[in-house]
């Protein structure tokens, strides 16, 4: 049985799906501590000028370590409409973008409080359109290192994730070439009802 445990992140990246959609059950680390410039709140996509980062600003704590279920969203400024209209320029002309644009954008339109409440909505989303089961549970303590499972905590930071992909066709790719292991938003505006057959493919 493949049994994995993972961070909930915004928009996951690709390698982070795969696993989820190759696992027999999912374990979300709820008791880690936050750290920053990784993907619990930040995505990567395929913009006309490259790799573009969005950002999902939070609210500093004066506490030295806080729990990544603690942090809260900053909603001083209008980041959700600013990412959505990245996400438009990005793949408004990509083959499934207005299939699935209805179901993306309340995403985009609802104010969160809480970063992992965020999270959760964009996995149950994608989830959700791309047909896959999502059934997990959740941490009660933390541990270091993880006997019971496989550890894929490290996908969370997309410096350390190592994954190599297989290419699929991506909006601009005739001008930059293939950007590896992007948010998942890439491959599902891209490949569509085919990306979970390619996620069940990728090795990790």
């Amino acid at each position: 049985m493949n049994h994995i445990i993972l961070y909930p992140t915004y928009f996951p990246s690709i390698s982070q799906f795969a696993a989820m959609a190759q696992a027999d059950s999912i374990t979300f680390e709820m008791e880690d501590n936050f750290q920053k410039q990784t993907n619990r709140n930040r995505m990567y996509i395929y913009s006309p000028n490259g790799l573009q980062l969005l950002n999902v600003p939070v609210k500093h704590s004066k506490e030295l370590h806080q729990k990544t279920k603690d942090v809260r969203i900053e909603n001083d400024f209008n980041w959700q409409k600013q990412h959505f209209k990245s996400l438009d320029a990005a793949y408004r002309s990509s083959p499934f973008f207005e299939y699935f644009e209805d179901e993306i954008s309340p995403i985009f339109e609802k104010k969160y409080e809480f970063l992992k409440d965020l999270n959760y909505d964009t996995l149950h989303l994608i989830s959700k359109c791309l047909r896959m089961p999502f059934d997990y549970k959740e941490t009660t303590e933390y541990f270091h290192e993880v006997t019971d499972y496989k550890d894929f905590r490290n996908l969370a930071n997309g410096k350390k994730d190592p994954t190599i992909l297989e290419p699929y066709t991506q909006v601009f790719d005739d001008k930059y070439g293939f950007i590896n292991n992007l948010s998942i938003v890439d491959l599902l505006f891209n490949e569509g009802r085919y990306a979970l057959d390619y996620l069940k493919k990728q090795p990790l």
